[in-house]
């Protein structure tokens, strides 16, 4: 149901097709288990099972199976953590980073895919991205104005 706030109306439209989406590519590409691991290893550089688990909104015993998995197809590795010889930190193997390399480009051939076929062109694309990217170049969320905050019972 639309409000009488465009802005509300478009963001919500937003995450809602990013996620189908995102679905959408992985079921076209069948990705790996463990795909989203090598791709917060990626982004976030060595990190520990439990840091990995926070960022994916998973249980620690669920993201150690996982890694485990990663490190039997030699996705990853895990190696002592400097300063804290009880800590370990995971990393991207060479191999690895070839199936996420490979991944990516899998993924980018069916939106290509789906973007030529709707008609939109590579500018909409590039549009679509930096305003994505631009929100997520904040290392600190922005605090949510009240007047778009879900929750707000103000009455007036």
């Amino acid at each position: 149901m639309a409000s009488d706030d465009p802005l509300r109306d478009h963001s919500s439209d937003l995450v809602v097709y990013a996620a189908r989406l995102i679905r959408t590519v992985r079921r076209r590409n069948d990705l790996p288990p463990g795909f989203r691991v090598l791709s917060m290893l990626d982004e976030h550089g060595d990190i520990g099972v439990t840091r990995l688990a926070e960022l994916d909104g998973c249980s620690q015993p669920t993201m150690s199976a996982t890694v485990t998995g990663l490190v039997d197809r030699g996705w990853v590795a895990k190696r002592p953590r400097p300063g804290d010889a009880r800590a370990a930190d995971v990393h991207l193997t060479d191999a690895g980073r070839t199936e996420l390399t490979r991944a990516r480009s899998a993924n980018a051939a069916t939106v290509a895919a789906l973007v030529a076929a709707s008609g939109h062109t590579a500018d909409n694309v590039a549009t679509a991205v930096a305003v994505l990217r631009d929100l997520l170049a904040a290392t600190e969320p922005a605090p949510v104005p009240a007047s778009l905050h879900p929750l707000d019972e103000r009455t007036s």
